[in-house]
């Protein structure tokens, strides 16, 4: 549809257009209705207690209203030490008794020595024995060999819901309550270590939830503080924007001097805090002594890390220095492309507030995908027992019916043996489908935030192609070009976008399957079938990092096809490959120098946010120092700060990115089917003909194109 003359009548080539890729659209409906279907069963099956309550011995959950267990939340271990099994890291569960109590014991006292002591201690010890034990007559070895009662009480804390011994150090000696020795049911003392060593494995267990609560604190008592940054970072980004629409040139350069006066201050302050730590004690310790440790503030009283940081600025500072010095040129050639997108951008100022469409449609997805995985398919299942044993036995790990397990064969050959929960999960048809559901859950979580990101793409390039595609700019734009672009890409090219979304899609889950495989099969002699089978079968994958942003980056530009012809997405994606590759010199030296800005734009939004967000949470400005709030990690919000700042700074300059894009390939377009002359001519403006040295190409309009 190129015309041979200028013809007033004339739209563009982005009118014309069918519906493409019909099957896949078909395709994606029917996965959408198989994925509700999905996340409805798990729904069905799904019981959101077994990740709130713990469950005792009977698989029933303690603090649950409604239940025998209401007045009871805790999770009390009959003997503590048992937890240092292995069983626990495989299982999550100990084996020994659990049941659910009130309160967590707070004295030592064995069950022998409550029988002989006053009738208040006797009472007291019951109320830790299994619900409904009576037999008060029967001797104290009887009760603890039937493990009605346990053997004896330490003090204890609730952690997580679970009483767990009260551990304390006093000038490095570890103890339990007040003492370091214990007595046990046969009298003989024990050292505290012992139910140190049970706990350090309930810990392994319970660590990530208290952090995860200690980090649900922090963001409690500071996201009104995160908001106020986000929206610092969102004001700081707008306003850029707005000046590159105007002062582009100028814009740039200043951007530029920032961003190297900022990771100079960086450098600088890391050195004088690397000074300041010379000769203190502790900060000689290494970063492999200290570990891993969630408090980073641990890690700033150490004089590594703030020479690691120092080191690593360093770095970056050289290199952009050096890519400057190297791409001064090409880096005057991008700034002008960027003003001409500059002017792009400033006929469709919506543009700037569409991606937080894209972000709220990728936001539902994440959702959906996070409440069927976490909150329902994670937790769908029902109570398995397995047989539990002290000593060896051959049953031991083997499913088991606590109804019946008395009278089965099991007890005859191993008399010390239980039937205790181990973990919520089944033999039904759902169960041992559900690793499918969640793979299913995981891939339509791909296609889907893989196909909106698509959809906006195609939306944004749509509207600047009508732009570039305007003879008369920008009178012959049409009246909303965002939701006129918007429009088409749904009706017309919806199978396109999900043909497109479905091959990334595709080699996203096959890394993660990849990846499941080698992490259960890791140790095993499995291992080598793993490696044999994913070289000769997955050897085109080998490099899927690369393989990944290949295909995103042909997809990017087969939409930007799309948004100007209406083709198909095989057809879009060969003649983009073909167009980029016959302008590949143009592709390296605009493209990438263009990224090069905006990502440095990106980085000064990023780097003075972050900057104000670590003096404000770390309480070093002083006018508002008592204003921070009491946090236990202050990275927390800092981290939240930086990286939510980076999204919104993305957002914002991904619409310029995109309208450099497009341009870039309707100009390729433009050089290829025109000429310049009265019969042929030029869509791009004169600025741009100038910019990409086709000088003199404006000649030959009829008609002088403004801004």
């Amino acid at each position: 549809g190129t015309p041979q003359k200028y013809d007033p009548s004339f739209k563009g080539p982005i009118y014309d257009r069918s519906c493409t890729d019909i099957i896949c659209c078909i395709l994606l409906v029917l996965a959408i209705l198989g994925y509700i279907v999905v996340g409805c069963i798990a729904w069905a099956h799904g019981d959101p207690r077994k990740i709130i309550h713990p469950t005792n011995s009977q698989g029933e959950f303690c603090g649950q209203p409604g239940t025998s267990n209401e007045k009871k939340p805790f999770l009390f271990y009959f003997n503590i030490v048992k937890c240092a099994s292995p069983l626990v890291l495989l299982e999550f569960q100990c084996p020994t008794t659990q049941i659910c109590v009130s309160k967590c014991p707070d004295r030592y006292l064995t069950y022998r020595a409550a029988k002989k002591g006053s009738k208040e201690e006797l009472e007291y010890y019951t109320q830790f024995c299994v619900p409904g034990f009576n037999n008060l007559h029967m001797s104290p070895v009887d009760v603890v060999k039937n493990k009605e009662c346990p053997a004896m009480l330490t003090p204890s804390k609730p952690l997580a819901h679970r009483c767990l011994p009260a551990i304390s150090t006093q000038k490095g000696v570890v103890m339990v309550g007040n003492v370091t020795s214990f007595s046990d049911e046969q009298g003989l003392k024990k050292n505290v270590t012992e139910l140190v060593e049970g706990t350090k494995k309930v810990n392994v267990v319970l660590e990530a939830r208290q952090v995860a609560v200690k980090i649900f604190e922090d963001y409690t008592a500071s996201w009104h503080w995160i908001m106020l940054g986000l929206v610092l970072a969102m004001v700081f980004s707008l306003i850029f924007v707005v000046l590159l629409r105007f002062l582009a040139g100028v814009m740039i350069w200043v951007m530029i001097v920032l961003v190297i006066l900022v990771l100079g201050y960086g450098i600088v302050h890391c050195y004088l805090e690397y000074a300041q730590l010379r000769g203190q004690s502790g900060s000689e310790v290494s970063l492999m002594e200290l570990g891993l440790q969630p408090d980073f503030r641990l890690y700033l009283h150490l004089k590594q890390t703030w020479l690691a940081f120092m080191i690593i600025l360093c770095i970056v500072e050289v290199i952009i220095i050096l890519l400057l010095i190297f791409l001064r040129k090409r880096i005057l050639i991008a700034i002008a492309l960027l003003k001409e997108a500059s002017r792009a951008v400033g006929h469709i100022m919506m543009s700037l507030l569409f991606p937080l469409c894209t972000f709220f449609l990728v936001s539902l997805c994440i959702a959906y995908w996070a409440s069927t995985a976490v909150y329902f398919l994670s937790t769908s299942s029902e109570a398995i027992y397995k047989v539990f044993n002290e000593s060896e036995c051959a049953f031991a790990g083997q499913t088991c019916t606590p109804q019946t397990f008395n009278t089965s064969e099991i007890t005859k050959q191993c008399p010390q043996a239980r039937c205790l929960f181990a973990f919520y999960g089944g033999e039904t048809a759902y169960h041992k489908f559900l690793i499918a559901f969640q793979f299913y859950n995981l891939f339509m979580f791909f296609w889907l935030a893989n196909f909106v990101i698509a959809l906006g793409q195609v939306t944004l390039a749509g509207a600047f192609a009508s732009y570039y595609w305007a003879f008369k700019k920008p009178e012959d734009m049409p009246a909303f070009p965002l939701f006129s672009s918007f429009g088409r890409a749904l009706r017309y090219h919806t199978g396109s976008l999900a043909f497109g979304s479905l091959i990334l899609a595709i080699i996203q889950i096959i890394r993660v399957i990849l990846e499941y495989l080698d992490h259960r099969l890791k140790g095993t002699q499995e291992r080598l079938f793993l490696l044999l089978l994913t070289l000769s079968l997955c050897l085109p994958w080998a490099f899927s990092c690369r393989q990944e942003q290949f295909i995103k980056f042909l997809n990017r530009n087969a939409y930007i096809m799309i948004a100007i012809y209406g083709t198909n997405f095989c057809t879009s994606a060969r003649n983009a490959f073909s167009l980029l590759m016959r302008n590949i010199i143009r592709v390296a030296v605009l493209d990438k120098v263009t990224d090069f800005l905006l990502f440095l734009g990106k980085l000064l939004i990023v780097g003075s946010v972050g900057i104000l967000a670590f003096f404000f949470f770390t309480r070093r400005i002083q006018p508002v120092q008592d204003t921070a709030p009491p946090l236990n990690y202050y990275w927390v919000p800092i981290m939240t700060v930086i990286v939510g700042s980076y999204l919104i700074a993305h957002g914002f300059f991904s619409v310029y990115a995109m309208c450099v894009d497009t341009l870039f390939l309707c100009f390729c377009e433009d050089l290829e089917r025109n000429d310049g002359s009265p019969e042929r001519p030029y869509y791009m403006s004169p600025e741009l003909s100038e910019i990409l040295g086709r000088g003199g190409a404006e000649c030959g309009r009829t008609v002088q194109m403004g801004e």
